[in-house]
């Protein structure tokens, strides 16, 4: 009986989370939660928004009663942004921190990052972007000097997999494999 493996595929996202003004002294747990949840934080930057910066990554929301507040709240101290990347980034971020509301967020997601630093509805915490082409918007927004190639999927990751790193593995492996090192422990 023969195991047939399934090709490698290259699934890796990005999306972007904001550490909040009203929990920025708990930047360095946050951080630690995201690390260990399997993410890579492939940029960070601490900044403050001014109010018309605020209404603009949040122009989305223009119209709605609590947009006011939520671009006085943004402005109101200094975030922390970060480009995080995983397998299924964006998915998995979302559930990481729960409903946006953080009194429903204890009710209903008790261990999500909203529920644990989150206060109130319009003060929740943290950001995270609600799909893959907000979240290149977003990255973009905070990130101007940020390069948001597409991934490679399909036939192109797999050519891309045997024109570049196929090649330097075997280079590397089969220099490694010629080595005779004298205590191999």
């Amino acid at each position: 009986m023969e195991v047939v493996m399934p090709e490698p595929q290259i699934y890796v996202e990005r999306t972007l989370a904001i550490i909040k003004p009203d929990v920025i002294d708990k930047e360095e747990e946050i951080e630690n939660i995201i690390l260990r949840s399997g993410f890579h934080i492939l940029q960070k930057r601490k900044l403050q928004l001014s109010p018309e910066q605020c209404s603009n990554f949040y122009a989305e929301q223009f119209g709605k009663m609590f947009f006011p507040n939520l671009t006085a709240y943004m402005s109101s101290g200094p975030i922390v942004a970060m480009v995080l990347a995983r397998n299924c980034a964006v998915s998995y971020w979302k559930e990481m921190l729960g409903p946006s509301n953080s009194l429903r967020a204890r009710i209903t997601h008790p261990h999500s990052l909203r529920a644990l630093y989150g206060t109130d509805e319009l003060r929740n915490g943290l950001h995270g972007s609600l799909s893959i082409s907000s979240a290149e918007k977003e990255i973009r927004f905070i990130f101007p000097e940020a390069v948001l190639e597409p991934l490679p999927t399909g036939q192109r990751a797999r050519d891309y997999l045997n024109l570049y790193v196929k090649p330097t593995l075997l280079a590397g492996l089969t220099a490694l494999c010629k080595e005779k090192p004298a205590d191999p422990m």
